[in-house]
């Protein structure tokens, strides 16, 4: 197992660099704790795979180190790092049965016989491969052939890593989940140190004790489940993390009122003096389930119009246009949803105030 550092590490898949946007990645420094459970989160293009290829060694950054447990690794191949890394689709030996594709890497390291049949029983045990152990994986399934993938990563109880890019898309939806805890267990068991790419905030938050979100080639917030859903640090977080995302009002701060499009909201003390403060063009972000609605007229509420109302069994999402500005929010299913008006209420425990696009105070 190890700790990997990545001091000030950038890279450019273009030979020279003139400008800051034709980097993939810009400026990485942070730690990825030994033992610790990590997803990497973020959209397409955003530099997931760039930055797990750069710590498998893949990869090496236009610049910037690499360091296992405090050894520079940034030109070293990814043989000589001794991790382990599970692709989006199989690399499997088609012709070899199970058993054997899962005892590959360690026949590969000169593991002793009886040690390799002990760990592929192990690991065929926990994925739940033992049936088909001696059956050639030419003929299973494509979820059966990704379990193999991952049991090929998880079979070498000495690697430094384990990593992850998104080895999950060729499986059903409906088996999804049970692998996700699969992975959780197997790392609760081992505390292996696992990095695991994904679009998929539920594939996430389902895996990881620490999620790493990416935007734009930057890492722009570090954190648990929780914090990055209660305390985005970035306008990106909020609206990536919660389906709906939270919600985003322009505004301007006089004293201790925000005007949004003509529309005033009272703000409490500490957040005006935060923007009294804060340099930059301010919105405020609320998450759709702490927006508080009423179908009457309530001190301190805001008008709005509500535009649509939809059912989705559990809770139901109300679209509602505030002086312009389009707002979602969350009602619990036995609460009545307005028809046409409803009047707003912004608690000042969840309502965050951001500066080109951060997170104040």
């Amino acid at each position: 197992m190890a700790r990997i550092d990545m001091q000030e590490v950038a890279h450019s898949y273009l030979p020279k660099i003139q400008k800051p946007d034709q980097y993939a990645l810009k400026r990485i420094h942070m730690t990825w704790e030994d033992g610790g459970a990590y997803a990497l989160l973020g959209p397409s293009g955003c530099g997931k795979t760039t930055l797990l290829n750069i710590i498998s060694g893949l990869l090496k950054p236009s610049q910037g180190q690499v360091l296992y447990n405090g050894e520079d690794v940034t030109g070293r191949r990814p043989e000589q790092r001794n991790i382990a890394q599970v692709f989006q689709f199989p690399v499997l030996y088609d012709t070899m049965t199970v058993a054997e594709n899962l005892a590959f890497p360690l026949r590969n390291r000169k593991v002793p016989a009886d040690k390799i049949r002990e760990r592929v029983a192990e690991v065929a045990e926990m994925l739940e491969l033992t049936p088909v152990l001696h059956r050639k994986a030419a003929g299973l399934s494509a979820d059966a052939k990704q379990k193999i993938s991952l049991g090929r990563g998880l079979v070498r109880s000495d690697v430094a890593a384990i990593l992850f890019d998104e080895p999950l898309t060729v499986i059903d939806p409906h088996l999804k989940w049970q692998l996700r805890r699969k992975l959780k267990e197997i790392h609760e068991r081992f505390h292996t140190t696992m990095i695991y790419v994904t679009h998929d905030q539920v594939e996430a938050m389902t895996f990881a004790d620490h999620i790493v979100v990416m935007y734009e080639g930057e890492v722009v917030q570090v954190g648990s489940p929780e914090e990055l859903y209660e305390r985005p640090m970035h306008k990106f977080v909020g609206y990536f993390i919660g389906s709906p995302g939270m919600n985003f009002l322009p505004c301007k701060v006089r004293g201790n009122v925000a005007e949004v499009d003509g529309t005033a909201l009272r703000l409490d003390d500490r957040t005006a003096e935060l923007a009294a403060k804060a340099r930059g063009a301010l919105e405020l972000g609320i998450r759709p389930m702490h927006l508080e609605l009423a179908t009457e007229a309530a001190e301190g509420a805001l008008p709005a119009d509500v535009k649509a109302v939809e059912d989705q069994g559990s809770s139901k999402i109300v679209t509602l246009s505030l002086g312009g500005q389009i707002l979602r929010a969350r009602l619990p299913e036995e609460k009545p949803a307005p028809r046409q008006k409803a009047w707003l209420r912004f608690p000042p425990e969840w309502t965050r105030l951001f500066a080109d696009g951060k997170l104040v105070g």
